[in-house]
């Protein structure tokens, strides 16, 4: 039997990347044809692909990311991206804009004004080029919504290599009730949904319900995000329940993929359901200290510092 190579990487991330322009610290949203004026402002790398990746090479491992951008913005991505360790060789010059959001946030919640751009296009990027970067990755983690014909294409792939595969699909209606899509769901190793996701899923908010139509699809290693209450998830039969810890909550943008970030993390080490909880819900609460999706990221000692104190 011919041994497989060596990975190259850790993760591999492919998915949307954006500029984000974050305005942070606001008491209240505004009411129609109000005014809130704000001096916390960030313009910084965007999007699930970006922050995941980010927070996964603080964290000291070997990250690759695949994407798309506009011809504009590639050094800026490229040079912030190094800053991080991220290897940037699937960063691909799209035709057309770069993705943009603007997150207006409170301590409490964050709302998005998305325009697409380029990002249109990462599935067929996923299925070509990219894949060959997915392929030098101990685990590959899609943050975008995955199309069925993209899935079918790469995900036999990527199994047949012993690669391990994660999603977080990020809040798409129309993608989450597609019945096509469900077969993708039950192939992907680890779904990372959060509530509003989970509930698109399965038609009620409470996470049981939640967890009953997991076994139903099914899904592999059944789990979700709670946001401030933690995470959930299910194993042996049994539910695993995590609290965060306790920190003063700035700006809470990315703090999913922050989430994704520690939850690979404790993956990649063979950690059980609760150390991947654990890891996710740190990594998740540490982000939101600062404006932006990247700032407070902690780096591997500040992450086992924090477990040290809360568990």
């Amino acid at each position: 039997m011919t041994a497989l190579p060596t990975p190259r990487f850790d993760v591999a991330i492919i998915g949307e990347i954006y500029v984000d322009h974050v305005f942070s610290g606001f008491a209240s949203w505004p009411k129609p044809g109000e005014e809130v004026v704000t001096d916390a402002y960030v313009r910084a790398m965007g999007g699930g692909a970006a922050a995941t990746a980010c927070g996964l090479a603080r964290l000291g491992r070997t990250v690759a990311l695949v994407g798309l951008v506009g011809a504009d913005d590639h050094d800026w991505f490229a040079t912030g991206l190094a800053r991080y360790g991220v290897v940037a060789d699937g960063l691909v010059v799209g035709d057309g804009a770069t993705g943009t959001t603007i997150s207006v946030s409170t301590a409490e919640d964050r709302s998005f004004f998305t325009h697409i751009g380029v990002n249109h296009r990462v599935g067929a990027l996923c299925a070509g080029v990219g894949l060959a970067v997915l392929r030098q990755a101990r685990h590959v983690h899609f943050a975008m919504p995955l199309p069925r014909d993209v899935a079918d294409a790469v995900l036999p792939v990527l199994a047949a290599a012993g690669i391990t595969t994660s999603l977080d699909m990020g809040y798409q209606p129309a993608w989450l009730a597609d019945p096509a899509n469900r077969p993708t769901l039950a192939a992907i190793d680890h779904l990372l949904p959060n509530e509003k996701e989970a509930e698109l899923l399965c038609g009620s908010p409470d996470p049981v319900a939640y967890f009953a139509h997991a076994a139903l699809l099914p899904l592999r290693h059944p789990m979700l995000k709670l946001g401030v209450r933690g995470a959930a998830a299910i194993e042996f039969g049994q539910i695993v329940r995590i609290t965060p810890p306790s920190v003063i909550a700035v700006d809470a943008t990315g703090a999913g993929d922050a989430f994704d970030a520690g939850f690979i993390d404790a993956l990649l080490d063979g950690g059980d359901a609760a150390a991947r909880l654990q890891r996710g819900c740190i990594t998740g609460a540490l982000s939101t200290r600062k404006p932006g999706a990247l700032a407070a990221i902690p780096d591997r000692h500040e992450l086992r510092s924090t477990h040290d104190r809360t568990y």
